[in-house]
């Protein structure tokens, strides 16, 4: 009976962050959409959006881990814009690839996806007890 308790929990905790991810992205989108809201709560939300997707994918692993992969993931993308070929600025040029790589390096798109992915680890902590006190 705990195998099946167990195997229950998992499911309503992936389809939770599922649920975040969709919301995180909606929201992320309209952002950028929206005038008054500054550009910075779009990059915070993209930080949010990989902490839940790699949430999702990791669902075993520790908050420490997930924060440092998501971290790491977050920052990689950030650094990869100071290189500036023609192939991948073409590819950078399309709507996914603009959402996904980023145009230029800025500092506070660090700090932002830093501000984000605190923000998952927050969330994390306040679904993990209402999920394991069901």
């Amino acid at each position: 009976m705990t195998y099946f308790k167990g195997k229950i929990k998992v499911f309503k905790f992936r389809i939770t962050f599922f649920a975040l991810i969709l919301i995180t992205i909606i929201l992320g989108l309209l952002s950028r959409h929206i005038n008054g809201i500054p550009l910075f709560i779009g990059d915070i939300l993209w930080g949010l959006m990989v902490y839940f997707i790699v949430r999702f994918l990791f669902i075993n692993r520790t908050i420490k881990w997930v924060s440092i992969a998501s971290l790491l993931f977050c920052y990689a993308i950030e650094f990869s814009q100071l290189y500036q070929a023609p192939w991948i600025n073409n590819i950078r040029h399309t709507v996914i690839g603009g959402l996904v790589l980023g145009e230029k390096f800025l500092w506070g798109d660090i700090l932002c996806y830093t501000v984000g992915i605190s923000i998952g680890i927050l969330a994390e902590k306040l679904i993990g007890r209402r999920l394991t006190h069901q």
